[in-house]
């Protein structure tokens, strides 16, 4: 189990704090508003109506022995990121925060946040990727142009071998992962030999555009 903060309860923040305190890991859900922290409270360890801005707060909550922070606090950019100075002097070993814009991701970067979030952006590009290609089941980006994404094989993957495929020469394409969706059976690292079927689900890594072109359909 892990201890999480959440600091702003917006759709969100109410969701990244239900699914943290589901998931069976303690959370503490800060917010000003009280009918938030209402809402909150039969989904979080402790609910709490505080001003995450004032260092002592976050101090008096343990905060500064948390294993992450997550902030939300919608369009109010100087908030998060005056949050995010106090959580960087007060040590907290992760910060993510939901960034208005890119310019203000750029400034939670400098001031010490180690994850920055941009939920619409991001729903947007997997949603694109997944409609680009009807094999692409899942989408991770994990640096800029890279990603790591779950497929359903291709036709002509089909009866093939990794060796036959050859994934890396061709495209500079990695299958890190293969779930056989029958057994339900998980490898990672398959071996060179494995001929794949119809019902094994591909978890490749690479750069984005060289992942769709090789689940293109030949």
């Amino acid at each position: 189990m892990k201890r999480f903060c959440v600091v702003g309860l917006g759709n969100f923040g109410f969701h990244v704090a239900k699914t943290l305190y589901e998931d069976g890991h303690e959370v503490v859900a800060v917010d000003l508003d009280r009918d938030k922290v209402q809402r909150i409270k039969n989904y979080a360890s402790y609910a709490v109506i505080g001003d995450a801005t004032s260092k002592e707060f976050l101090k008096s909550q343990g905060i500064g022995e948390m294993d992450g922070v997550i902030i939300s606090t919608g369009e109010r950019s100087h908030l998060s990121t005056l949050v995010v100075l106090h959580l960087k002097e007060m040590n907290v070993r992760r910060i993510l925060v939901k960034a208005v814009d890119e310019d203000h991701g750029r400034i939670l970067e400098k001031v010490g946040a180690t994850d920055i979030i941009f939920p619409e952006k991001d729903t947007a590009i997997k949603i694109a990727h997944g409609l680009s290609s009807s094999n692409i089941l899942e989408f991770i980006p994990v640096a800029e142009d890279y990603s790591i994404t779950e497929v359903a094989p291709p036709a002509y993957f089909i009866g093939k071998t990794l060796i036959d495929l050859d994934l890396r020469r061709k495209f500079g394409v990695t299958i890190i992962g293969i779930k056989d969706v029958l057994t339900s059976e998980f490898s990672t690292l398959p071996s060179p030999s494995h001929v794949i079927k119809d019902s094994d689900l591909l978890v490749l890594i690479g750069k984005t555009e060289s992942v769709e072109k090789a689940c293109q359909d030949q």
